[in-house]
Order: structure tokens, then C-alpha cells, then sequence
């Protein structure tokens, strides 16, 4: 096997081994920040919808309770101005979902999915968890969702919500009371659920991943090359002549010319003894013939 070949092995094992390893980094990588993105977003949303209910509790709703109990209005509820306001967002970003999911909504529309009521169960079952995060397959797609828990924190929803007959009846009217009671102090209901599309992300990670794969190929293929031609200019071309040379001369072909010796690396020190090993062998011979 020629020495050029046994480097070139050499160098395409190392670059395997290095294309190999960069891949599966940069990949874990992009694909890292890019969930991190969609979960950046989530949070957002769920932020614009805590938003909503804050000013719905403290702006919207001390003006309109005197009229309650003549017309119930929705408007005062803060899970119903979340749903609605970012219902309008749905509009320009239909896959960005809000949900209000409650095992026993008023509304029916915030009845809790399978999946929905099974991140509300957690909640129960684990009451310091503050937040819930995951991946779901959905028909548009990969989705991952973050999730906080809807907990009964003040007394003051206890009205609407705790049995029928302390309701305001014009709620009653509006939705019956078969619904959206039993509720109790420091109890979860429900779940605030943000789902957020993964596919332009996942899809701006491949195209990144894909470019610096290739960009990685060209580099490699670029240096492969150059080192190539260095092993041939400093290596391999001097080899290959002292190799012809000292062949011709083991014949008794002693009219090869000696080899430089500028420079103080090794093929420079092997051209040295070669050329010293040439004239002790020539005088060798000469002293032979006399």
C-alpha cells in the first residue's frame, strides 16, 4: 500500500469520525433552539393571556357587576376575554392554539380534551408543578404545548361557581346549572393550554443543519486537496527520487546527482545521509575496482 494511500485512509477515518461528531453536536444543537423558540413563543402568548384576564379583573369587570344581575355579560369573565382576544390572533395564526381547559367549564367550549383534562390531573397530583411543557402530534403537524395550572385562588369566583343557587341567576339563564359547579378554594380546574406550531423552526433547523453539512463537505474536500499537494511537493516527490535513485544506484549507477540539503527537516536530514551513504558507497566501490 502506497504511503499516499495509507494517508489518504487516515485522513478520510478522521474525517468521518470528525463529520460524524460536528453532525450530531450542531444537530442537537439547532434542534435544541429551536424548540426553545416555540417555547419562547408559548410563553408569550401565555403572558398576552394572563394579561388579558389582569385587565379584565381590575378595568373591565368593576363596571359592568352592577348591570350582572339583570343581563350576565361575559365579557367580566377573565378566562372568556383570554379566549376571545387571542381567538382574533387565531385568525392571522390559525395554529396558534389557547385553550382555558376545566374538567367542569360553565362554557361548554372549555371542556378539556383527553389529553387536555390528563395535563389537569397532573396538576392535581403534583401541586407545586408551575408549568407543564410537551410535544403532540397534531393534524397540521408537530405542536408542543406549555401549560399552567388554573387553581381557585380567591373566594371571589366562589359565587359563580360553587352551587346554583348562589349564582347569579342571570348566569343561570345563560348557561343552566348543570354546569361549571362543585368548584372549591385552592382547587384546580383546569389547565391555561398554549399550543404552538414546530414546523417553521423545525424546518429553519434541517435547512442550517443542512447548510453547514455541506459547508463542512466543501472545507473537508478543500483540505484534502491541499494537503495532497503538500504531501505530494514535501513528502511523497522527494521519497519516490531518493527511492529511484537509490535503486539506479544499488546497479552501480553512481552518475544520480546528489540531493539538496537546504532546511533542517526531516527530508532534509534523509537527503543528507542518503548523499553521505552515496559517496561512502561510492568510495567503497572505487577502492574495490583499484
Amino acid at each position: 500500500m502506497g504511503l499516499r494511500l495509507k494517508f489518504n485512509l487516515v485522513l478520510l477515518v478522521v474525517f468521518l469520525a470528525g463529520f460524524g461528531v460536528a453532525g450530531y453536536i450542531s444537530h442537537d444543537l439547532l434542534f435544541r433552539h429551536a424548540r426553545e423558540q416555540v417555547l419562547a413563543e408559548a410563553r408569550l402568548v401565555m403572558e398576552a393571556a394572563l394579561a388579558i384576564r389582569g385587565y379584565t379583573v381590575s378595568q373591565v369587570r368593576p363596571h359592568l357587576d352592577p348591570i350582572m344581575h339583570e343581563q350576565f355579560l361575559p365579557q367580566t369573565v377573565p378566562a372568556y376575554a383570554a379566549t376571545e382576544t387571542l381567538a382574533e390572533l387565531r385568525k392571522k395564526y390559525p395554529n396558534y392554539n389557547y385553550k382555558e381547559a376545566t374538567l367542569n367549564p360553565t362554557n361548554p367550549r372549555d371542556r378539556a380534551s383527553d389529553w387536555e383534562a390528563d395535563l389537569v390531573h397532573n396538576f392535581r397530583n403534583r401541586p407545586d408543578s408551575k408549568e407543564i411543557t410537551g410535544q403532540r402530534d397534531t393534524p397540521t403537524g408537530r405542536s408542543l404545548y406549555v401549560a399552567h395550572p388554573i387553581r381557585i385562588e380567591t373566594a371571589a369566583c366562589l359565587p359563580c361557581h360553587s352551587t346554583p343557587g348562589v349564582a347569579p341567576p342571570s348566569m343561570i339563564k345563560v348557561y343552566g346549572n348543570a354546569n361549571g359547579f362543585g368548584w372549591k378554594l385552592n382547587e384546580v380546574v383546569g389547565a391555561q393550554v398554549v399550543s404552538v406550531p414546530m414546523s417553521v423552526p423545525l424546518e429553519n433547523a434541517n435547512q442550517a443543519f443542512r447548510t453547514f453539512m455541506v459547508s463542512l463537505a466543501a472545507v473537508f474536500g478543500a483540505v484534502f486537496v491541499v494537503l495532497n499537494l503538500m504531501l505530494s511537493s514535501l513528502i511523497i516527490g522527494p521519497v519516490s527520487r531518493m527511492s529511484a535513485a537509490a535503486d539506479k544506484i544499488s546497479t552501480g549507477d553512481f552518475d544520480q546527482p546528489e540531493f539538496p540539503e537546504e532546511g533542517k527537516d526531516e527530508v532534509a536530514v534523509l537527503a543528507n545521509a542518503f548523499n553521505r551513504m552515496r559517496r561512502s558507497l561510492e568510495k567503497a566501490m572505487q577502492m574495490i575496482d583499484s
